[in-house]
């Protein structure tokens, strides 16, 4: 056959493709939301590739259509479906949560999770039922967080330890010392994740300041290289034929890449631990290894011990470390919500000792604070998405069996219809009133934090623990301002996601007496 003809009969099939399609969705009684016009067989995907970032040109179009649910179709018969209403929301993750209780396939969310072995990322089945039984009541139960607090007050003492000795080398040359936060908390929570897992920190070895090592550093680097790349609208996600061909978009090598960096570091340590229990040299349990390894009723695989570790490790690192970067450089250029939170660590806390866990149910304008960054600087523009498991009908519209379910964190905190200035960060509004509590999570999904529903994370509890403990620390410990001529922090998100644009780094001196500060 000759080239000519080739291409004739594709451009026939290509036709004959999107008829179908038009004419499958069209069969329902209810259109579907509102958006661009497809290409046959193509969808939108070439618009998608001229307008990156994707997530910005996704809520650009949601403008556009002045709708809070938009509709794309990528390739031949992928829908992504936008949602940044609240309302529509509940409707999907609560009334209808057995009906989008599934994952879609993702090339990157297959690689991270060693093939769907694990929880937030395995699509609706047995091996999901199986690890979120493992996950929640396992790692993540009452009993299992009381013990495992030691370890978390050790590396709440070693943030306070390595600021200080920053402070120290830095004094002769300015009053205080520079503190990258982000790189400071970004270390933290990997080292707290570290620690409660394998028992032992990655963050400070070999260095005598407690700062990371250059292959701590590249460690840290692949988890984050994971998250800018998880479900993030892949060519291959939408054309799954050329999975195994061509990486045309590079996503696939630089998750693999990632997950090799972390996995070199961590699967010798998982082996090591197994050979230990399996020949008697370890006879106690002291960490999450240990109970992933002991387990007998689901006993698990070390391919899914060491896949489960690296999701959980994923979880803990993101949203938490980015919160208390936006926090604190928003309240730098709003001293009087800083002089209100430190205000509140003196009045329960004092400065006659460090603030604990015991602390945290009564800082309540301190999490208050966190939960505002939540609200308006999340770290992802999207919830991990949803998929549909049949057809059904949201918001009135048709949402086709298979559907791609992207809920914008973005669009969420910034709504206008459920915020007052949406755009100004104002603790306040999370207060409760006298004698109640804030919580970092949001039931009504006004904000996402930490979901809801089958599919919403189950560390509210402990993820509340240790961001609130590291916040309140580092303002207990220190005071904050910005550095050099500046009076204020230019909070600029980057363009091709929603981080600042520069890591904010400010000057921290010591707030209390030189013997409140533990030693490293």
């Amino acid at each position: 056959m000759s080239l000519a003809s080739i291409l004739i009969v594709s451009m026939l099939i290509v036709i004959c493709v999107g008829m179908f399609l038009n004419k499958k969705s069209s069969s329902n009684s209810h259109s579907l939301p509102p958006g661009p016009t497809p290409l046959a067989f193509f969808g939108c995907i070439i618009q998608m590739l001229l307008n990156k970032p994707t997530f910005r040109w996704i809520h650009k179009l949601m403008d556009q259509f002045d709708t809070p649910i938009l509709c794309i179709r990528l390739g031949p018969s992928t829908h992504i479906i936008a949602v940044s209403s609240t309302d529509i929301a509940c409707e999907l993750l609560k009334r209808q949560d057995d009906i989008f209780i599934s994952r879609p396939d993702a090339i990157s969310a297959y690689v991270a999770s060693g093939g769907y072995l694990t929880t937030v990322m395995s699509p609706f089945g047995e091996q999901w039922m199986k690890m979120r039984r493992v996950v929640s009541r396992e790692l993540l139960s009452p009993s299992i967080q009381k013990w495992l607090q030691p370890k978390r007050d050790e590396e709440a003492d070693q943030l306070l330890s390595y600021i200080c000795n920053q402070i120290e080398k830095q004094d002769a040359i300015i009053e205080g010392a520079l503190i990258n936060v982000r790189a400071v908390t970004r270390h933290f929570f990997t080292n707290v994740m570290m620690s409660i897992i394998f028992g032992k920190r990655l963050f400070g070895r070999e260095m005598e300041d407690g700062g990371p090592s250059e292959e701590e550093a590249q460690h840290v680097d692949a988890f984050f290289n994971i998250l800018e790349y998880i479900y993030a609208f892949s060519i291959t996600d939408y054309f799954p034929w050329l999975r195994g061909k061509i990486d045309l978009d590079g996503h696939e090598k630089i998750v693999r890449t990632a997950i090799e960096t972390i996995r070199k570091s961590q699967d010798p340590l998982v082996d090591e631990r197994i050979r230990m229990w399996s020949n008697g040299a370890r006879k106690e349990k002291c960490d999450m290894l240990d109970v992933l390894i002991k387990l007998e009723n689901p006993k698990l695989t070390p391919e899914e011990i060491k896949a489960q570790i690296v999701e959980v490790m994923i979880a803990a690192i993101d949203n938490t470390s980015n919160a208390i970067e936006w926090a604190m450089a928003e309240m730098i250029n709003e001293p009087m919500i800083l002089k209100r939170a430190v205000e509140e660590l003196e009045n329960i806390v004092g400065h006659q000792k460090l603030v604990e866990e015991q602390d945290i149910p009564q800082l309540n304008y301190i999490k208050a604070c966190i939960k505002e960054a939540f609200r308006l600087h999340p770290f992802a523009p999207f919830m991990p998405p949803h998929l549909s498991l049949s057809d059904t009908t949201v918001a009135g519209y048709f949402i086709p069996k298979g559907s791609h379910v992207f809920v914008s964190r973005y669009g969420l905190g910034r709504n206008a219809n459920v915020w007052v200035d949406p755009l100004r960060f104002n603790p306040d509004r999370h207060l409760c009133g006298e004698g109640k509590q804030v919580v970092l999570s949001d039931d009504n999904l006004r904000l996402i934090s930490f979901g809801t529903g089958k599919r919403g994370c189950p560390a509210v509890t402990s993820g509340t623990i240790i961001v609130t403990m590291a916040f309140a620390r580092m303002l207990h410990g220190f005071t904050w301002e910005a550095s050099g001529n500046k009076h204020s922090i230019d909070l600029v998100e980057n363009l091709d996601d929603i981080q600042l644009a520069k890591p904010l780094v400010v000057i921290a001196k010591p707030r209390l007496p030189r013997y409140m500060y533990p030693a490293y």
